[in-house]
This record gives C-alpha cells, structure tokens and sequence, in this order.
C-alpha cells in the first residue's frame, strides 16, 4: 500500500479547486473530495507519483494530489 492509499482521510482540496474538478471532469457530485476518493480507492486505478504530486488514473480521468499536503489540485478527462 502506499502513502497516499494509507492518508486517504487527509485528502482535500480547495472551493477553487472543486469548482475546477467538477468543469474539468464535467462530474455532478458537490462533494469532489468524495468522488476523487472512491476513484483513488478502485482497485484498478493506475497510481504513480512524479516528483511533488500523485498522478491517479482511472477510466478516462485523471486526478493530480500534492504528496505533502494530500491536496487534489486538479483532475480532468484523458483522451482513452
């Protein structure tokens, strides 16, 4: 398991950065925190981290969190 799966209750994000999630990800939910977590969480979600920030990837979405502070700074749609 990794660190980002072990601090998962850590993850947030910011009112910008939700608002920029749901445009990004054209998702409904109010709570992106939520949804970012489930899609973190699914077994087959590819996780990698590069320097300062996890890259999670699941389906055709793509989810950015900050390493040190479990920030999700942006997630959007990837061309499958």
């Amino acid at each position: 398991m990794n660190d980002l799966i072990e601090n998962i209750d850590k993850l947030h994000t910011t009112e910008m950065g939700a608002e920029r999630i749901k445009r990004n990800c054209q998702i409904k939910t109010d709570d992106v925190v939520q949804w970012s977590k489930a899609q973190i969480l699914d077994t087959t979600a590819s996780i990698e981290r590069t320097g300062k920030n996890w890259y999670i990837v699941l389906g055709n979405y793509k989810i950015t969190v900050n390493t040190y502070s479990y920030t999700i700074i942006t997630a959007h749609k990837v061309k499958v």
